[in-house]
């Protein structure tokens, strides 16, 4: 199959050296621009929600064919008016961003894979090492592996799955507090501090059923050991 990956970063490049073992694979940067990138048979769109985030979401969608399947990674962030445990069935009530996006895509004619990413670990993402603030609240990490997370993606489309919404989180939930603690000691960083909880988990059953999946890093708490 020929794919065309959009978002080239820390998850668009491993997953398109991942998949090019049994695809062509195409990743798509401002900088390099090709008409013929538009004539894959799949999209991957993998950006940031930076730099005019739904604009540039509309400017994909106007050269993506209509009929071409695309798979979108979101996130869990769509959730965050829960304190409570949820999982792709759950009524989003709160605009956010990315829960826009979700349907600024949903809105076109594409048959369309919706990815609810949990917090993106492993490799250089380090739990509690790189904050931009000392002060946390605790509560269940939702988090995923990258080696779970290309996996999947391979899997979906290898079974040619191309409609629905899939939460992908790690199916254990330790608390922040817990992951950090053992990153500061195993790394060496300054363990910032805790102030509050909460009881978000996002269930992420639907996709280990349905694809019979088995987590290679199934707890936060192990991620980097």
């Amino acid at each position: 199959m020929n794919i065309g990956i959009i978002g080239c970063g820390w998850l668009g490049k491993p997953l398109a050296k991942y998949l090019a073992q049994d695809h062509t694979v195409t990743c798509y940067t401002r900088e390099a621009l090709s008409t013929s990138f538009w004539d894959n048979e799949l999209f991957i769109i993998a950006i940031s929600t930076k730099d005019n985030y739904l604009q540039s979401l509309r400017d994909f969608l106007s050269h993506i064919p209509s009929h071409v399947p695309i798979i979108f990674t979101s996130s869990t962030s769509v959730y965050k008016e829960y304190d409570k445990e949820v999982d792709e069935s759950s009524v989003i009530s709160i605009k956010s961003l990315q829960k826009e996006a979700e349907e600024l895509i949903q809105n076109s004619t594409h048959p369309l894979l919706i990815l609810r990413l949990g917090g993106l670990m492993g490799e250089d993402r380090i739990a509690g090492k790189w904050k931009s603030t000392k002060i946390f609240s605790d509560s269940p990490v939702n988090y995923i592996h990258l080696d779970d997370l290309i996996q999947i993606i391979s899997k979906l489309i290898k079974k040619r799955v191309s409609k629905g919404i899939y939460n992908l989180v790690a199916p254990q939930h330790p608390m922040r507090s817990q992951v950090h603690q053992k990153n500061a000691k195993h790394f060496g960083f300054e363990l910032g501090k805790f102030k509050g909880i909460s009881h978000r988990i996002v269930n992420s059953n639907k996709i280990i059923k349905e694809l019979n999946y088995t987590f290679i890093h199934p707890n936060p708490l192990e991620f980097w050991t």
